[in-house]
């Protein structure tokens, strides 16, 4: 009888896959896009409001498109394109706890509406970002949890009605931001159209931003910041 052990290389073999390529594949949260840069990164100063950006591809695309916001502020980018708020959850002690922050700012959800890891309900959605929120408490961490983005569709899913679910979810994630008495900010508001998505001068895609778009979040950002801050003294 053959070992599990052969099988499995047999397996692998046959579909032209590595067993080191078979482990990278569970690597299901993606823990290993940032693990180097987290070990690289010194222990805050004293006096350094260190600031983590957890989210998807619109967080990653901000380092982008404006690379000297997070250069020019202690602020941390930790976005990774296509995530889903279960993804985020999983590495949220090592991508954000760990690296001690004074703040997070919590951006996510779009994905889960658009199915990328499978359904979700907005209540899951909502509870996953409670989560979030839960363990940034814990750890002497203040949470910033974000509206979603305006999209009225999905390009790589359309059909979906994001711009009919998304305020949907922004109503239980402000509810929620206030029964846990935390910051919410809303960005949904600020940037709408009256179709409920992105106007043009603001999106590439429906989905993600233009420079400028990424401007509006980061006047809107700076502000929740500096309050945060200013609540903590």
């Amino acid at each position: 009888m053959l070992k599990k052990q052969t099988i499995l290389w047999l397996m692998l073999s046959f579909l032209g896959l590595s067993t080191s390529t078979k482990i990278m594949a569970q690597d299901w949260p993606n823990l290993e896009k940032y693990k180097k840069a987290n070990t690289a990164l010194s222990t805050p100063t004293e006096n350094e409001n260190r600031v983590v950006f957890m989210g998807n591809s619109i967080t990653e695309g901000w380092s982008n498109a404006n690379q000297d916001f997070f250069t020019d502020n202690p602020y941390i980018n930790r976005g990774i394109s296509g995530q889903t708020t279960p993804q985020m959850l999983l590495r949220f002690r090592q991508d954000v706890i760990d690296l001690n922050p004074k703040i997070v700012v919590i951006l996510a959800g779009t994905n889960d509406i658009a199915g990328n890891t499978g359904p979700m309900t907005l209540e899951q959605i909502r509870d996953n970002i409670l989560s979030m929120v839960e363990l940034a408490k814990a750890n002497n961490i203040s949470p910033i949890v974000c509206s979603v983005l305006p999209a009225y569709d999905y390009p790589w899913r359309p059909g979906l009605q994001p711009n009919i679910k998304i305020p949907k979810l922004n109503t239980l994630l402000k509810n929620m931001a206030s029964e846990q008495g935390v910051m919410y900010l809303d960005y949904f508001s600020a940037m709408a159209d009256d179709r409920n998505g992105l106007p043009k001068a603001l999106t590439t895609d429906e989905v993600h931003l233009t420079k400028a778009g990424y401007a509006e979040m980061e006047r809107l950002v700076q502000k929740a910041i500096a309050q945060v801050i200013k609540n903590e003294k």
